[in-house]
C-alpha cells in the first residue's frame, strides 16, 4: 500500500502543508487587511467542505484512481492561479478550488482503502493515511520556509504545484495492489446523493452528529492554541516552537491508535480522544506561563493524534459497499462543517471579550463529543467493542437474530433502484 496509497497522499498533504501559513501571508501582499487574510485561509477549508459531496459522487462514477487524477490535474491549475493572481478575489478564488482538490483526493483514497483492506487492518490502514496528512502538515511548512526563504511569499504554490504533480504521476504510474471488489461485480443502477442522504437520515443525524462535533473539537485545538499564547504574552517564536512540539506528538500517535481500534474496538480510542481533548481544552484557560501552557498543549497532540483516523474508520463501517463513495462523500461533509464551524465559536467569542468561555464552551463540547461516540458508535458499527464484533459474528451466522441492532439493516442494506 505504500507506493499506490500513502506515499502521493504524503507528498499531496505535503504541498497543502506547505501553503496554510502562507495563504493569508500572499492576502497582505495583495492589500489585505488582517481579517481579510485569515478569511482567505478559512477559504481552504470551505473549498473542501464544497468538494466533499461532489467528489464522493465523482469517485463512484469515475473510478478512485480516475478521481485523483483529476484532482492532481485541477490542483495543479488551481495553485498556477494563486501564483498567477493579482488580485484578493483571483486569491480566494484559486484557494477555495485548492481545497475542494485535496477533498477529492483524501476521499478516493479512503473509498479504496475501505475496499481492498481487510477489515481487521482497516482501522490500522485509515489510521495511517490519516497520519499522513499529519506528517505532510507537519513536513511541508518547513519546506515552505525553506523555499520562499529571501523569495516572494508566492513562490511557496511551486513547491506545492510541484507536490501535486508528483502525487499525480506516482498515481498514474503505480498500479493499485487490487481492483475494489464493487467494480469487480455487477454494479446496481446509479444512486443520486439525496436519496442517500435520505435512505440513510438516521445515521447522519445521530451518529453524524456526533461525527459533526468531533469534527469541531479537533479543529479548534488550531485556533485555541495561538490565541492563548497571543493572551498570555509569549512571542510568535515561542508559540512556533510550542507548535513544532505539539505537531510532533501529533504525528508519532496515529499507528498505535489504529491498532487499539483493529483489537479492541473503536470506541477504546474515540472516547478517550475526546475526552482528553475536551478536557485540555477546558484546563487551557488555567493555564498562566509557557510550561504550563506546553504541557496542556502536548497533552491537547496526543488527544489528537490518538484519534487519528478515527472517523474515516467509522465511515468505512457503517457504509453501504455499494454506494461507499457517495456515502462517505456526505460523512466528510458532517466532519468539514464541525471542522469550520468550531474555530468560528472560539473567534466569536474572543471577539465578544471572553475567550476563555468560548475555549471552555469547547472543552464541554468534547466532552458531549465523547458521549455522543458512546451512545451511537454500538448501534452502527459492528466493531464498537470487541463484545459488538462478538454480537456481529453471531447475527452473521443466524439469519434471524432475535434482537437486532437498531437500524443496523438501514445501515448496511443494498440501495434501493430510484424508480
Amino acid at each position: 500500500m505504500v507506493p499506490s496509497v500513502f506515499l502521493p497522499t504524503l507528498i499531496f498533504e505535503i504541498g497543502m502543508g506547505a501553503i496554510m501559513p502562507m495563504i493569508a501571508l500572499s492576502g497582505l501582499t495583495l492589500g489585505a487587511s488582517i481579517g481579510t487574510a485569515g478569511l482567505l485561509l478559512a477559504l481552504l477549508g470551505v473549498g473542501q467542505i464544497l468538494g466533499d459531496v461532489p467528489a464522493g459522487a465523482l469517485a463512484a462514477r469515475v473510478g478512485d484512481r480516475r478521481a485523483m487524477l483529476i484532482a492532481a490535474g485541477i490542483a495543479v491549475v488551481t495553485l498556477l492561479g494563486c501564483v498567477m493572481a493579482t488580485t484578493l478575489w483571483q486569491l480566494a478564488l484559486a484557494v477555495t478550488a485548492t481545497g475542494s482538490t485535496n477533498a477529492v483526493f483524501n476521499l478516493a483514497r479512503q473509498s479504496y482503502l475501505t475496499e481492498v483492506i481487510p477489515v481487521g487492518l482497516r482501522a490500522r490502514a485509515l489510521s495511517t493515511l490519516g497520519g499522513m496528512s499529519r506528517v505532510g502538515a507537519f513536513i511541508g511548512p518547513f519546506l515552505g520556509a525553506v523555499v520562499v526563504y529571501d523569495r516572494p511569499v508566492h513562490y511557496v504554490y511551486w513547491l506545492a504545484l510541484a507536490c501535486a504533480v508528483i502525487a499525480g504521476l506516482i498515481v498514474l504510474l503505480v498500479p493499485d495492489v487490487s481492483e475494489p471488489a464493487v467494480a469487480r461485480e455487477h454494479r446496481p443502477a446509479p444512486v443520486s446523493v439525496r436519496s442517500v442522504m435520505v435512505r440513510h437520515r438516521r445515521v447522519f443525524l445521530t451518529l453524524g452528529l456526533a461525527v459533526f462535533l468531533v469534527g469541531s473539537v479537533r479543529a479548534t485545538r488550531q485556533t485555541v492554541l495561538p490565541l492563548w499564547a497571543e493572551h498570555l504574552g509569549l512571542n510568535p517564536s515561542t508559540t512556533s516552537i510550542v507548535f513544532g512540539i505539539v505537531g510532533l506528538v501529533d504525528t508519532l500517535t496515529f499507528y498505535p491508535s489504529g491498532k487499539i481500534m483493529d483489537y479492541a474496538g473503536r470506541l477504546w480510542i474515540a472516547v478517550p480522544s475526546m475526552l482528553v481533548l475536551g478536557l485540555t481544552q477546558a484546563l487551557l484557560p488555567l493555564t498562566h506561563g509557557l510550561v504550563s501552557f506546553t504541557v496542556v498543549a502536548m497533552l491537547m497532540g496526543f488527544g489528537n493524534g490518538i484519534g487519528s483516523g478515527i472517523l474515516m474508520t467509522l465511515g468505512a463501517d457503517v457504509a453501504p459497499p455499494a454506494i461507499r463513495s457517495k456515502f462517505l462523500g456526505v460523512w466528510r461533509l458532517c466532519a468539514d462543517s464541525g471542522s469550520a464551524g468550531g474555530p468560528l465559536i472560539v473567534s466569536a467569542a474572543a471577539g465578544l471579550g471572553s475567550l476563555a468561555l468560548g475555549i471552555s464552551a469547547m472543552g464541554v463540547t468534547g466532552v458531549v463529543a465523547a458521549a455522543a461516540l458512546l451512545r451511537w458508535v454500538p448501534r452502527y458499527s459492528p466493531f464498537a467493542t470487541t463484545g459488538t464484533r462478538s454480537k456481529g459474528s453471531a447475527a452473521a451466522k443466524d439469519p434471524a437474530p432475535e434482537s437486532p441492532l437498531p437500524d443496523q439493516a438501514e445501515t448496511h442494506r443494498s440501495p434501493v433502484r430510484e424508480p
